[in-house]
């Protein structure tokens, strides 16, 4: 793929094949990329985040648009500003100006072919820093494949093993399929590397645990640690948080404790050691920030 597939869109497994020159596509975005905030982000894992933050950069629209996403005004209200592929590449060294310990991409599939060329671009400016992917899973490995060699970390979602639960909460049943091979390209392509206790390559696999699905946070465990072992760390997430007009009623609360120490006395039980659990104090809103331009507008 290239920059034209932006013209007949099959960048996602969406494939709506939208003239995204013209009009927006199903991610709620056109041709142009757009951005919402950049700036150190204190609340990722440890070994992202570090002391000094991650260098988060915050896109406009997706293409999975869960029910209960957190970003709605990103995902769903599309908010934002229009920036070239130049001004990207600026803000990737602004970042690593501002101390970052790494340039973390958030949600950025819909415009992967101008961010590989904004990572090029800030590579050759003097971009030392990790670039971290940090997506939903649901991509396809053709599109990835655009970012081999520029992207350092990996760190997709994993967010369901079943189709059912795709199709109810994401209208993707076809989630698991694509989740499985985006991340099986992704391990193909990376080592794990640490220095001073930060990641500088590798795959973290996070999994948000949603309310009354232990069953299937359980398999998705036992399919990260059955396939991958060693080779990917994992991230136990119980910070999910209820919005307001939420469409199921069992999503209407948030992960209990028992729920949540039974999701890691079993990962215990598998004998997975690369885990980061979560303790007290995560379901807020405190930890998103305001989508206001910071770091986007010079």
């Amino acid at each position: 793929m290239a920059d034209g597939s932006y013209s007949n869109c099959t960048l996602c497994p969406r494939d709506c094949k939208v003239d995204r020159t013209k009009k927006a596509g199903y991610c709620g975005q056109t041709a142009r990329i757009k951005a919402a905030r950049a700036g150190l982000h204190m609340y990722e894992e440890p070994f992202i985040s570090g002391k000094n933050g991650s260098g988060t950069v915050f896109f406009s629209g997706c293409s999975m648009k869960c029910v209960f996403c957190q970003n709605i005004e990103l995902s769903r209200d599309n908010i934002g500003f229009e920036i070239s592929e130049e001004r990207l590449s600026e803000i990737f060294i602004e970042q690593q100006e501002r101390g970052a310990h790494n340039v973390n991409l958030v949600t950025g599939t819909h415009f992967t072919p101008g961010i590989a060329k904004a990572i090029a671009m800030a590579k050759k400016k003097g971009l030392k820093i990790p670039v971290v992917w940090n997506s939903s899973g649901y991509e396809k490995r053709e599109t990835l494949r655009m970012l081999e060699g520029l992207v350092d970390i990996w760190m997709p979602d994993f967010k369901t093993l079943s189709s059912e639960i795709g199709k109810k909460y994401f209208n993707a049943p076809d989630y698991p399929d694509f989740a499985k091979e985006a991340l099986d390209y992704m391990v193909s392509v990376s080592k794990t590397k640490f220095e001073n206790d930060m990641m500088k390559s590798g795959v973290i696999v996070r999994h948000l645990m949603m309310p009354g699905n232990l069953k299937d946070t359980k398999k998705v465990l036992e399919y990260l640690s059955g396939t991958y072992g060693d080779r990917i760390w994992i991230s136990l997430m119980n910070q999910y948080t209820p919005i307001s007009e939420m469409p199921f009623e069992e999503l209407n609360r948030a992960v209990s404790e028992r729920e949540y120490d039974r999701a890691v006395d079993y990962a215990i039980e598998l004998g997975i050691e690369q885990c980061m659990i979560q303790e007290g104090g995560t379901v807020s809103d405190s930890f998103i920030p305001e989508f206001d331009g910071t770091g986007i507008i010079k």
